[in-house]
């Protein structure tokens, strides 16, 4: 699109940093830290703004203060933490984390051997100075997908085409509204107004009409909820929307079904999965018709037991994924536990 979006990022967004704290080689912290040997061990965690809601996903980037070593750029936890063992001649560096169209603010940290450095970094996604259109383009009349169809916003600032599966992205976008364009050939082009919020993503949903169609190109926008945003929930969405993986629902999805229990509202639209008590079980592959017992995860951390009803209810459910084979699971969400799939809950 012409311009560094990572750049952009960290000169538009404001951040929230805790002073790094070195923490003694007796102590229990440094000796969680056992596997760096001798050797500093980092550990990054990262939040949102309030240090409540654990930045799943979260891209941590550190440069070295001194010497040619290769940057490191690594991926925080369902936890939110990141850590690292320091190479021995290491002595300094400069870190901050990214997280969709927000980021924090360089942390400046030092090392000394045998010890260990905690940093926070909390996201400021209210701060930010740019947001986000994500969205999906199809056929008004059919609500079949449109590929390379031309969006963009009049300012020029940025474009996309569309996929295979009708998506696009238009990332790095001031605040305020814009002007969606949207062409493609043989169906009449569309304008349609669209307001960018501070730190989130505005999705777009589009059908549009043939040159010869007696109708209005079809628009519906929706803002995302911004706790669903910073746990990578829609980042994993458009995911598996594009490698055909996963199902996502949201609360409105709940809400307009208003089932009794969570268990019964996957059972009911998931069709690989089924309830065996108050187990949520694979009925494919493994086992056969007895079922596989499927991971379940609230707020990014694994429970116990196989079933989700007592953990969580459906009027505290923000957004639910489901993933019904191994192969599909987020590696956030992998353990020895879910070779069957997983249902991961995430609460308002």
């Amino acid at each position: 699109m012409g311009y560094d979006l990572n750049s952009r990022r960290r000169r538009a967004i404001a951040a929230w940093l805790v002073v790094p704290l070195a923490v003694g080689a007796g102590s229990v912290e440094a000796q969680q830290g056992e596997d760096c040997g001798d050797g500093a061990l980092l550990r990054v965690f990262v939040t949102d703004e309030s240090g409540t809601v654990r930045a799943s996903g979260a891209t941590v980037v550190l440069r070295w203060t001194a010497g040619e070593r290769t940057p490191v750029r690594g991926a925080a936890g369902a936890d939110g933490r990141f850590q690292l063992c320091v190479p021995d001649d290491a002595r300094g560096a400069t870190l901050w984390a990214e997280f969709g169209d927000g980021s924090s603010e360089q942390a400046v940290v030092g090392f000394e051997p045998g010890a260990t450095t905690d940093v926070e970094l909390r996201i400021l996604t209210g701060s930010a100075g740019t947001g986000r259109i994500i969205g999906q383009v199809n056929d008004g009349v059919t609500e079949d997908p449109l590929s390379a169809a031309a969006v963009s916003v009049s300012e020029g600032m940025a474009a996309a085409e569309t996929n295979g599966r009708g998506r696009f992205v238009l990332s790095g976008l001031a605040v305020g509204a814009h002007e969606l364009q949207v062409r493609r050939s043989g169906y009449a082009p569309l304008r349609h107004r669209v307001t960018v919020r501070r730190g989130l993503t505005t999705e777009v949903e589009i059908g549009l009409v043939t040159t010869s169609a007696e109708m209005d190109p079809l628009v519906a926008t929706a803002t995302r909820p911004r706790q669903l945003e910073i746990t990578g929930f829609y980042e994993r969405k458009l995911r598996g929307e594009m490698l055909g993986v996963g199902r996502f629902l949201t609360a409105e999805d709940i809400e307009r079904w208003q089932p009794s229990t969570v268990g019964h509202f996957i059972e009911d639209h998931i069709p690989e999965i089924q309830r065996r008590g108050v187990t949520l079980v694979n009925t494919t592959g493994l086992m056969g018709w007895k079922g596989c017992p499927v991971a379940i995860y609230v707020d990014g951390i694994p429970q116990r037991s196989y079933g989700i009803g007592g953990a969580v209810l459906p009027t505290q459910i923000a957004g639910l994924e489901v993933y019904t084979g191994l192969a599909g699971v987020p590696a956030d969400f992998r353990d020895e536990r879910n070779r069957c799939g997983a249902v991961v809950a995430w609460t308002r």
